[in-house]
């Protein structure tokens, strides 16, 4: 049984945190329940509900029970966009190798910092679709992704050109046709947690935790035209059961894996 969610405003709400708490209402089929000066805390248990706070410059998410807010930041992607502009390597793009026109499929979309970095070297000829499990982050992000409020180029173009899919990855991936994206990303959350990495600490909470299956991996296989890439941690066996082939890469504490597609 899935937990319900309600949707709230900031503690003192202004005409805009009114109106986007009723958009988020209509999107996510969820109550409004007016603040009256509780805390956020207070009304996840006093309704035993996860908790959308509509504030007067984003959306925040708690989930029942979470002491952090997960909202959308670009997070890590802005400097490593940055990078790649510059011309630097980018592990992800190099397991990937996308080029301009491509079509790019995101299966664990989360704060969605790998698809920016698709989305930019696709461009505007090619799409990048990301896939949500869970219904409330993907709520978030997609409204985050089109109206985050940012200055820096090519960011804003990059998170405008990105398709957010409420979806478990399998449900969204057997309604495909053979062949249909060039590249199928995959990122599970790691069967060993990193402990050093603290910026999906709220996600981790916030969504929905999936592992990786054979079908899930086959479906993969049969939707993508050139590539399959897994993300996962160094010390994965997911490499070697599903056949992919690890780039390894020995400071770091993920590795990527390629399935070339015949």
């Amino acid at each position: 049984m899935c937990r319900v969610t309600i949707v709230t405003t900031a503690g003192r709400p202004d005409e805009q945190s009114l109106q986007l708490a009723e958009f988020a209402s209509k999107e996510l089929q969820a109550t409004i329940v007016p603040r009256k000066k509780l805390s956020v805390r207070k009304l996840s248990e006093v309704y035993d509900a996860n908790v959308i706070v509509a504030g007067k410059n984003r959306f925040e998410y708690y989930a029942k029970g979470a002491e952090a807010p997960f909202f959308f930041h670009p997070n890590s992607a802005a400097f490593r966009l940055k990078r790649v502009a510059r011309g630097e390597d980018e592990p992800l793009l190099t397991a990937c190798a996308l080029q301009k026109g491509d079509t790019f499929l995101d299966c664990t979309l989360g704060l969605g910092a790998d698809s920016l970095l698709a989305a930019y070297v696709v461009g505007n000829e090619g799409k990048v679709i990301g896939v949500e499990a869970d219904k409330n982050v993907s709520f978030i992000v997609k409204t985050g992704m089109q109206t985050y409020d940012t200055t820096e180029l090519p960011l804003t173009a990059c998170m405008r050109n990105i398709e957010v899919v409420h979806s478990t990855a399998l449900e969204y991936l057997k309604k495909q046709e053979n062949n249909s994206f060039d590249v199928v990303y995959m990122d599970p959350m790691f069967e060993e947690v990193i402990e050093e990495s603290t910026n999906f600490e709220a996600l981790r909470y916030a969504g929905k935790h999936l592992t990786l299956t054979d079908e899930w991996v086959a479906e993969a296989k049969r939707v993508a035209k050139k590539r399959v890439v897994l993300k996962a941690h160094y010390q994965s066996n997911w490499f070697e059961k599903y056949q992919f082939q690890r780039d390894v890469r020995l400071t770091a504490k993920f590795h990527y894996g390629v399935f070339e597609v015949k």
